[in-house]
């Protein structure tokens, strides 16, 4: 897959299944299809759909990079200095750890220094599309170390973090079967626990034993789906790729189905297959159906390309912007559907 391929497949991936799992977020395996049906379309407003702070993310980490393609310094800088005004915006459904960070930056913590001990799945959110752009796998996990530790300090995210964004550069170079992946991953992840380990090798022989990822997660995460606990999240994103590393579809009616943290595996998961299958492996009516202002997917299209030329050339580029303002009218907009959406569950079907 060429690089530009792979940043705009990581990039729109993940905002189709962020947008895709967004209405899903915090049911049940035994509920989601009972109140909504299939996750085979747009449900979050009216067919259209729209992206959280998973999208967000990824797009801050994408022109923070564009404007420091190798120094992790000046990249968590850069990154700190925009989750202040993400923060400022009023986004609905932040984790509480990224909120404590963001409020740090704020009142002028550095970014080694804002993070505060949590391992929830806030990095792992962001790292793919590190992976899709950055050549260098030491360098790779640099960058992963810095936007971890801006806002979670726990090892355990960093470990999380830095496994998908493996994902991510093992996806665009057709790095895909669980044998490679997985050799791959242990040679070059450096130290990890053994916790990690073992969660790791559980994928391993799930995915050998022919497993579905619905059942493997109902193994790991009980009836509830999957928690936003990175130990949590990334084994069985990992799970989902492994089985369906080049269908797009696939992959996200399979992560989604699993429950839970929805809006958040399915991005992590689209950023993955993303970065395998580029925008032609995107069922094009995910992306025309995105209903989002001021990053529509043309915004995600040009800083995609930004990003691949500071990534080929290693030389600074200045990243397409976006209105604070226009965000906060639009969070405030998003949080009423989204309210809208948690008076729906009060109703039947229960």
């Amino acid at each position: 897959m060429q690089k530009n391929q792979s940043i705009l497949g990581c990039l729109l991936g993940g905002a189709v299944g962020d947008a895709l799992g967004l209405p899903y977020e915090n049911l049940s395996p035994r509920r989601l299809i009972k109140l909504l049906g299939p996750p085979d379309r747009y449900r979050f407003f009216f067919g259209y759909g729209m992206v959280s702070d998973d999208t967000e993310h990824a797009c801050i980490v994408a022109q923070s990079l564009c404007l420091s393609p190798t120094d992790p310094k000046l990249f968590a800088r850069q990154l700190g200095r925009r989750l202040v005004w993400w923060f400022l915006s009023l986004p609905a459904g932040i984790g509480m750890a990224t909120a404590r960070a963001c409020i740090k930056l704020l009142c002028g913590y550095s970014p080694e220094r804002s993070g505060v001990y949590s391992a929830g799945n806030g990095p792992a959110m962001r790292s793919a599309i590190l992976g899709a752009a950055i050549d260098d796998v030491a360098g790779l996990k640099d960058y992963v170390r810095a936007s971890t530790i801006i806002t979670h300090t726990d090892h355990k995210a960093y470990e999380g973090a830095l496994a998908i964004a493996l994902a991510a550069w093992c996806a665009s170079r057709e790095i895909d079967t669980p044998e490679k992946f997985f050799d791959f991953y242990f040679a070059e992840a450096g130290e990890i626990s053994d916790a990690w380990r073992t969660l790791l090798q559980q994928v391993q022989t799930s995915l050998a034993s022919g497993q579905t990822t619905t059942d493997y997660a109902a193994e790991l995460c009980g009836r509830k789906g999957v928690s936003g606990y990175i130990y949590r999240t990334v084994p069985v994103v990992l799970h989902a790729w492994l089985r369906h590393p080049n269908d797009f579809r696939q992959a996200m009616l399979t992560i989604i189905q699993c429950g839970g943290d929805a809006d958040s595996t399915a991005a992590i998961l689209g950023g993955i297959v993303g970065s395998r299958v580029g925008l032609s492996g995107i069922p094009k009516e995910w992306i025309d159906g995105l209903l989002e202002y001021p990053r529509p997917v043309s915004w995600m299209k040009q800083l995609a390309q930004q990003l691949e030329v500071t990534s080929t050339t290693k030389q600074p580029t200045k990243p397409v912007e976006s209105s604070w303002f226009i965000s906060l009218i639009r969070n405030l907009f998003f949080l009423i559907v989204v309210l809208v959406h948690a008076v729906r569950r009060l109703l039947p079907p229960y």
